[in-house]
């Protein structure tokens, strides 16, 4: 895989009281890729995605995003007893770092969730607009003076441009969840791409929809992918959508990696196929 790695995680495990939602997980995600994590439902990926964006704090482990430590932690307090994971004592020695989210999207990693959530109150276009704020080049003094008009304006501008390159502009009036399903889909990762990542992250993007709908995103995710300079990481149950589209794919099972490589390595992999995919019962 190629040596300019977006995203890495290192050892991450995840517990929760007794449960170890993710364990010892380790993947890169290299610029400019599309990289997969696949599993069955309640396998960890979520959990693995809240750990990268500031959802969660991981148990222990660490996430490198562009070369910089962005999480580090390990087991404290009572968790050093009650730990279950791997290689505990392997992050002891370093400083523990838990972003909150919005940190998170400042350094440049957006993301989509397995249940939409649009700001329900809010138009098409304000959805959009909103997020736009989060790179606004303007201060409490510039607003108190009203001296931002200028920048509103650039974002109010650009917001427009984003819903006309989706194809959303026509309902740029229209409150957003009065959208059938795969245009609100398709407003979140606008949204998403308002905050101008160089990662994005969609979780079960083609969830609820049709076919012909999944076979649009497809490629529409490549479109994006090319047309914003971005790395991509998803997770998708999907497997058309996601044998299509992935450079990697990674496969976690109860939390733990039971198989990554290219799309026709994992489909042949035989864990995958027992754990994932189905085994063909016998005549």
């Amino acid at each position: 895989m190629s040596e300019n790695m977006v995203l890495r995680m290192e050892n991450v495990t995840m517990q929760f009281g007794g449960v170890v939602a993710v364990n010892n997980l380790s993947l890169d995600v290299p610029e400019g890729q599309i990289v997969a994590l696949i599993g069955p439902n309640g396998a960890g990926k979520t959990t693995a995605f809240n750990c990268i964006t500031g959802v969660y704090q991981p148990t222990n482990g660490r996430v490198e995003f562009l070369g910089q430590t962005m999480v580090c932690s390990h087991p404290t307090g009572k968790m050093k007893k009650t730990y279950l994971g791997s290689d505990g004592d392997k992050f002891t020695k370093e400083r523990i770092v838990n972003p909150t989210p919005d940190h998170v999207v400042k350094l440049g990693i957006a993301r989509t969730f397995q249940n939409i959530r649009l700001w329900k109150s809010m138009t098409v276009f304000e959805n959009v607009l909103v997020a736009k704020h989060m790179r606004a080049k303007q201060n409490v003094f510039s607003a108190i003076f009203r001296a931002n008009a200028k920048e509103e304006a650039r974002m109010r501008e650009e917001t427009m441009e984003l819903l006309r390159e989706q194809g959303l502009d026509q309902y740029k009036d229209e409150i957003a969840t009065s959208l059938p399903y795969g245009l609100q889909r398709r407003l979140e990762i606008a949204r998403a791409l308002a905050t101008d990542p160089k990662l994005l992250l969609l979780d079960e993007p083609a969830a609820g929809m049709n076919p012909q709908e999944t076979q649009e995103l497809a490629a529409y995710i490549r479109e994006i992918r090319d047309k914003h300079h971005l790395t991509v990481f998803l997770i998708e149950h999907h497997m058309d959508l996601v044998m299509r589209i992935s450079d990697y794919i990674y496969v976690i099972d109860f939390g733990s990696e039971i198989a990554r490589g290219v799309p026709k390595e994992v489909q042949q992999n035989k864990r995958v196929i027992e754990a994932y995919l189905g085994v063909a019962e016998d005549a």
